[in-house]
């Protein structure tokens, strides 16, 4: 049986490269990629310590997490799509001149 911490350990390598494109990116499709890397490191988590302490509750987070995950995405490519037609750009600095 593999160790938690190689699990922990992946997950917070997962986090941090979702945190980095989220941070260091300017395309919102980018940025809708780099939120579901942290989503799937916070899952990878559940699972962990759901295998690990014999409890399936981390399980159950993690379907509702994947289907909050897919409703995020759906809205989210609903929203650059629109807001490409408008714009033609989804870089998110120069759609926030449409909130006025």
């Amino acid at each position: 049986m593999i160790d938690i911490a190689f699990f922990l350990a992946f997950s917070a390598i997962l986090f941090g490269i979702g945190m980095f494109g989220l941070i260091s990116s300017k395309r919102g499709l980018v940025t809708l990629m780099s939120i579901e890397l942290m989503l799937n490191s916070a899952n990878i988590n559940f699972i962990a310590f759901a295998s690990y302490s014999g409890n399936a509750d981390g399980m159950v987070f993690v379907i509702f997490t994947i289907a909050l995950a897919a409703a995020e995405v759906a809205v989210g490519i609903a929203l650059m799509l629109n807001a490409y037609k408008i714009q033609k750009t989804t870089e998110v600095d120069k759609l926030s001149t449409m909130r006025w």
